[in-house]
């Protein structure tokens, strides 16, 4: 064991800086964008706190249970954080779209932490742009659908992201939701957090394959899809949700989709404890880039 675990990394994982790595395949970045919060505010600080949790991941490698070292199979590095004026949310999603543009016409896959769930809308527009529109994977307790929702909100931004042709509804599909939606009309595929926890996480990777098919797949990762017993750190906490364990087992069961981008977003550490949530974040995270892998 080295001495990451007991001081800030400032990379995920130790990763190199992008500037320092310009051969990444996969790139990090930073989200710290919280205005579009309808509860607990604080996801700006997510991306630094899941940093700072994944000093706990860095002497595990290979990371159970692959055989592998994930830098022996794919260059990532840490790209830093989007900066933007803090009070301007249309100033701010601009630039979220403008660097997922510059790195994806440099031919690079982006890994973004948030902030809150707003941000995948300007991500969904940069990549649709990029790769046509996208086959929907969302991992959360809310639909993130509301039509009533204003342009940045985190609870609308799939709402709009259907209307702006940016997403193929009828091979989406949303993992863990358990908080009540319009159920008429809803564009996507919904297994139900109470499903999920029935089955076996093998039936819930097949049935999600059976949805994306061969399509290209965008995968989202709101962490309050996970039960407030593993993540209390979020805005919008809901119980009765996936157990850590139960995400992890899913994830690793993707490999082999085509993977677009990802992200992870809405850890607020201000309400988490002894690093639940940032951990469990900055885990997923890890495993979605050994499944790239």
């Amino acid at each position: 064991m080295t001495s990451a675990i007991y001081r800030n990394p400032f990379t995920f994982l130790e990763l190199p800086w992008y500037r320092d790595c310009p051969e990444a395949e996969v790139v990090i970045k930073g989200i710290p964008f919280d205005l579009g919060t309808s509860g607990r505010a604080g996801a700006r600080s997510g991306p630094g706190a899941i940093r700072q949790a994944s000093a706990n991941l860095v002497w595990d490698c290979p990371r159970w249970p692959w055989d592998f070292e994930l830098q022996d199979r794919l260059k990532v590095a840490d790209g830093g954080d989007i900066d933007f004026p803090y009070s301007e949310p249309q100033t701010a999603s601009d630039a979220i779209e403008a660097a997922a543009e510059e790195l994806m016409q440099a031919g690079k896959t982006m890994l973004s932490f948030g902030g809150d769930h707003y941000v995948a809308l300007p991500l969904l527009r940069a990549h649709a742009r990029k790769h046509g529109p996208l086959a929907l994977l969302h991992f959360d307790a809310h639909t993130d659908t509301d039509s009533h929702g204003n342009a940045f909100d985190h609870g609308a931004m799939f709402y709009h992201a259907v209307h702006e042709g940016l997403l193929l509804p009828q091979n989406s599909v949303q993992v863990g939701i358990r908080t009540n939606y319009t159920k008429k009309g809803h564009p996507f595929t919904v297994l139900d957090a109470s499903w999920v926890n029935e089955q076996s996480a093998a039936d819930v990777v097949a049935r999600i394959r059976e949805i994306i098919g061969q399509k290209p797949v965008y995968l989202s990762f709101d962490i309050d899809a996970l039960d407030p017993a593993f993540a209390p750190g979020t805005g919008t906490p809901v119980a009765g949700g996936l157990t850590s364990d139960r995400a992890l087992q899913i994830i690793r069961g993707l490999k082999g989709l085509d993977i677009r981008g990802m992200d992870v977003v809405e850890v607020s550490p201000a309400y988490d404890h002894a690093e639940l949530t940032s951990l469990a974040a900055a885990t997923l995270a890890l495993e979605m880039l050994y499944i790239r892998a």
